[in-house]
């Protein structure tokens, strides 16, 4: 039988914080870990996930009791990002999935314990606590401790406040000793820490994983389609997304690659098994590591090629990937996928109205070019520019662009317009659509999104999928059609222009739009 120190080495390994570490010795001189982790159903699973998997079959290892949440709840609470309409087919695609993962990686599911999170959490005690915990916890507590899960829009809704208040109470009514979860969710670990004991509850333990990059180096993202892989991606995709990883010849900061095998890859090998370079023998022929420390070594000194390292974890990645696939060619979870996450433009044939409403659709957006512009007469910090947008007649457009963009780079240049919104006076001066920006607030910063490579005026501009229908002639202002459209509208880590991940991209030449410089930014 292990120690109480071999059982915590096993439960601590490769984590990047610990919150409570006196509190976990005491209890594990005593008995064994009681462990959840969550997850919002919310985006499809990637192999990022194999990173929590790999600790779970770590903290079984070492004795403790795991509990699996499909948090369903907090999945429509963030922003809505799992649909009122989807919720109970995306948790049921969940526990399908990661089941699957879990047997692909020889974890067995007699050892845990699968919860959903609206099994309890729409009861009257823990809807009581809800409300107790919103009478102690400050506005401030409750936006400070989401600000890295929650998704952020200008206009934020209460249930993302709603959110690290069921997340903390989580750990009162699962009972258990710690939470398990990523360093991005620090800020809801300490509120929990704070709070709970406000209810009288008992403050936990919190074990937290780094946040491991994905391939193109950021974190690995569920709307990014180049950071990850699918769980049911076929090898000739992971192929060709490994091909596009960041893993520069050297670096071993910031390179997904490398993470993947550290995460992943090692913890997984058992007792007599290495990680195999697989070289052609002109190269050296193959090489093994028994551990990450001698692979990192060796990829700092360049000693293993970036091409081989990559080949070499393609290979783990089908070999991780071939049992799940193998359980999803049963037709019942097939149909399931699609009915989870169906395609975007199937989307827009749906009846239910609030889902066509918010349809991207619906824009009109085009490529313009400046041909004229002066500044308003009457307001300092606007630009009067006449646009050419392959109509018979330049549209006059109002844009508050002149403490941002000097007026002889107005001149000709190339802009993507929204053509669609209702003609407003702005100082005198009748505006028939507005300029698209990168924005951020703080400190002000606005930046003009930049055609796609190769356009001409007049080019529509649509949110990949999104590419049949009709725009609506005039956006409803009652409806308010463009703000609820323009909340998910952002630039990604890759300068690239997306709607909820989706790229905005020519219909012409397929190619996207972008930024110059503003990464993670609104669209306004």
């Amino acid at each position: 039988m292990a120690s109480w120190e071999e059982k915590k080495t096993l439960i601590t390994r490769n984590l990047q914080e610990v919150l409570g570490d006196e509190k976990l010795n005491d209890i594990l001189k005593q008995r064994d870990l009681k462990i959840y982790w969550g997850t919002a159903t919310t985006g499809r699973p990637h192999i990022a996930y194999f990173v929590p998997m790999s600790k779970i079959a770590d903290f079984l290892k070492a004795g403790c009791e795991v509990t699996i949440l499909f948090a369903d709840l907090h999945a429509y609470l963030d922003n809505m990002k799992a649909p009122w309409e989807l919720l109970s087919l995306r948790t049921q695609y969940y526990e399908a999935v990661i089941k699957a993962m879990l047997q692909s990686i020889g974890v067995p599911l007699d050892k845990l314990k699968f919860v959903k999170g609206t099994e309890y959490q729409l009861s009257k005690e823990f809807t009581l606590d809800v409300y107790r915990m919103s009478s102690v916890i400050t506005d401030h507590d409750a936006r400070k401790a989401g600000a890295e899960v929650v998704k952020q829009v200008d206009h934020p809704l209460l249930s993302g406040l709603l959110y690290p208040v069921l997340q903390a109470l989580d750990e009162e009514y699962l009972k258990i000793d710690a939470q398990f979860g990523g360093v991005d969710q620090r800020k809801i670990f300490t509120m929990s820490e704070k709070y709970l004991p406000q209810l009288g509850y008992t403050k936990r333990i919190h074990l937290m994983n780094p946040m491991v990059p994905g391939l193109t180096g950021a974190k690995m993202s569920s709307s990014e389609e180049d950071s990850k892989i699918d769980l049911l991606d076929n090898p000739s995709n992971v192929k060709k997304k490994l091909k596009k990883a960041f893993c520069e010849p050297g670096n071993i900061a910031d390179n997904g690659v490398l993470s993947f095998a550290k995460h992943v890859i090692f913890p997984l090998l058992k007792v007599d098994e290495s990680f195999i370079i697989s070289r052609a023998p002109a190269n050296g022929g193959d090489i093994e590591y028994k551990n990450f420390e001698d692979l990192e070594i060796a990829f700092a000194k360049q000693d293993v090629h970036p091409g081989d390292l990559k080949l070499s974890v393609e290979l783990c990645i089908n070999k991780l990937l071939a049992p799940i696939q193998e359980i999803f060619k049963d037709p019942k979870l097939q149909q399931l996928t699609k009915q989870a996450y169906p395609p975007p433009m199937k989307m827009k044939g749906n009846t239910n109205a609030s889902l066509d409403e918010i349809s991207p659709s619906k824009l009109d957006i085009r490529v313009g070019r400046i041909v004229e512009v002066y500044r308003h007469p009457d307001a300092d910090a606007l630009y009067v520019e006449k646009i050419d947008l392959g109509e018979s007649e330049p549209r006059t457009i109002v844009s508050g662009l002149v403490n941002f963009v000097p007026i002889d780079q107005m001149q000709n240049k190339n802009v993507v317009v929204l053509c669609n919104l209702k003609p407003a006076k702005m100082r005198g001066v009748e505006s028939k659509g507005m300029i698209l920006c990168a924005s951020v607030d703080e400190p002000k910063q606005v930046e003009p999104l930049l055609p796609p490579e190769g356009s001409k005026p007049g080019d529509r501009i649509v949110v990949e999928g999104y590419e049949l229908g009709q725009p609506d002639e005039v956006l409803n202002p009652k409806k308010k059609v463009w703000e609820k459209l323009q909340a998910d509208l952002k630039t990604n880590d890759n300068l690239l222009a997306v709607w909820q991940g989706y790229k905005l991209v020519s219909i012409a030449s397929g190619n996207s739009v972008t930024t110059k410089s503003m990464k993670n930014a609104p669209i306004k």
